[in-house]
């Protein structure tokens, strides 16, 4: 519960605005690579971002290393030749998310709980992202007051848990996610809200006071999973973001996905874990790559994937041995991938 002499309540509003610094963010290939000392690297840069807009927040660039053309943050947002190939088995919707559209911005794939698009932006946009390809001028929840979600989820009694995804909920302002939960209390079968967010990773300005007194106060179980692939994200700011939002109540997860050249050994997913669980975060999922096209260099065999996670397993408690999983379209689940 946040108190007024909390410390985290008295924080000061001084602290950079997080619109600004996401305004401020890096579009431009060749300014990340400057910014880097990795100039050379142009020869190796997708035309035109390969179709997929590069965005990186320049926090999140401090935390990469100058002159690493290896480093594993920046990896994940550097626009690649490789994504350019066609791979046989990856598509642009690898995970049936078009088939279980189920209202305007609603996608229902799973019992007892329902995802809506809250937006269609990122702070960052991570090279691997399933839904690259995704149609969201067509379906964001939010564009219409939150209007069509609520009545769908209204007739849907068995859905206890509201799930906010995107793009992002996060890059929408306070007061307008505060106008969707202003609805819920019409929906009593509607008990937990679930936030699906990369922001306090990348841009952890965003849990400022304002986001806190909408948060802290809503009378839902309330779950954040974040996402971070390498305990370098997880810097000091981040920390802080990650105390505000338990001081809100809410408990804190994180889900991976398994990268090549980025995250796909055991010492670096260990490290990892004991890094999210200093900041108060359990490791939740450690995803198989979503086939998506374009993102077909990332790929880590079913063999080494089980294989590390058993790596893991020798060196970690239960608790923060995260569930190595893929999303099959038509599942009534996430599938766990047998790692004995």
């Amino acid at each position: 519960m946040i108190t007024a002499s909390s410390p985290l309540a008295q924080q000061s509003h001084a602290s950079p605005d997080w619109r600004r610094l996401w305004r401020e963010a890096i579009t431009d290939a060749h300014e990340l690579l400057a910014v880097l000392g990795l100039e050379p690297l142009a020869d190796h840069l997708a035309p035109q971002d390969a179709g997929f807009s590069l965005r990186v927040p320049r926090g999140f660039v401090a935390r990469m290393r100058p002159g690493d053309p290896g480093d594993p943050l920046l990896l994940q947002v550097l626009p690649q030749l490789a994504e350019l190939d066609a791979v046989p088995g990856f598509t642009k919707d690898a995970v049936g998310d078009l088939a279980s559209r189920a209202a305007h911005g609603v996608l229902h794939k799973y019992h007892g709980r329902a995802l809506l698009i809250a937006s269609g932006t990122c702070a960052i946009n991570c090279r691997y992202c399933f839904r690259r390809h995704f149609p969201y001028g067509e379906d964001i929840a939010a564009a219409s007051g939150w209007r069509e979600a609520i009545e769908y989820v209204r007739g849907q009694e068995d859905v206890e848990e509201l799930i906010l995804s995107g793009g992002d909920p996060l890059a929408l302002s306070t007061p307008k996610l505060q106008q969707l939960t202003d609805q819920l209390h019409a929906l009593p079968h509607v008990r937990t809200l679930r936030l699906h967010t990369r922001l306090p990773v990348v841009l952890p300005e965003r849990i400022d006071d304002e986001f806190m007194q909408w948060f802290a106060p809503l009378a839902l179980h309330k779950v954040v999973v974040l996402h971070a692939n390498h305990e370098r994200e997880l810097n000091a700011s981040v920390a802080r973001a990650c105390a505000r939002l338990r001081d809100c109540g809410a408990t804190l997860l994180n889900q991976s996905v398994l990268l090549r050249g980025i995250n796909d050994d055991a010492r670096t997913l260990v490290a990892l874990s004991r890094r999210l669980f200093a900041c108060g975060v359990l490791p939740y999922y450690v995803h198989q790559l979503d086939r998506v096209q374009g993102a077909a260099h990332f790929e880590v065999s079913d063999a080494n994937a089980t294989g590390i996670i058993e790596d893991m397993r020798a060196h970690l408690p239960g608790y923060l041995l995260p569930r190595l999983v893929r999303e099959v379209a038509g599942d009534a689940a996430k599938r766990p991938i047998r790692t004995l």
